[in-house]
């Protein structure tokens, strides 16, 4: 279990990961599903909320040279998601545009409880997505 509170945390940050491969298999090992629902979501909860505070903290280095994201880059990424608001946190479960929509969160202030409870929703629903699927596919192969 520890393991994958582990896989999950450093899934939902920059960090390459694959908490969905290790939520299956010890679902087919017969860990009780909502235990490993509860665990993989808090610890994904909590890798995204990491990647909120460095977007909060990163905002101080916008200026210097080595920033990896240039000013127009900030600006557009910013019109995008004042356009679609702190709803778009329901996404950061997405491949690709989670992480960025997180340290985005983080760059332009969304209070934290907000960023919480967006963020919790959009990693519980995809984690009993998971664990659904697992049900409906798996199963008959973890014998």
């Amino acid at each position: 279990m520890l393991m994958l509170f582990l896989v999950a945390l450093a899934s939902a940050t920059l960090l390459p990961g694959g908490s969905e491969v290790w939520l299956a298999r010890l679902w087919c090992q017969g860990e009780p599903g909502w235990w490993l629902w509860g665990v993989a979501s808090v610890g994904n909860t909590l890798g995204s909320l990491v990647n909120v505070g460095l977007g909060r903290y990163a905002r101080h280095f916008q200026d210097r040279r080595w920033f990896p994201v240039s000013r127009g880059g900030l600006e557009r990424a910013e019109r995008w998601y004042l356009r679609f608001g702190e709803w778009s946190l329901l996404a950061a479960w997405a491949p690709l545009i989670g992480d960025p929509l997180t340290v985005l969160a983080g760059i332009l202030r969304l209070p934290w409880w907000r960023a919480i409870l967006l963020i919790a929703v959009a990693k519980g629903a995809r984690y009993a997505l998971v664990l659904w699927l697992a049900e409906a596919w798996l199963a008959p192969l973890c014998a």
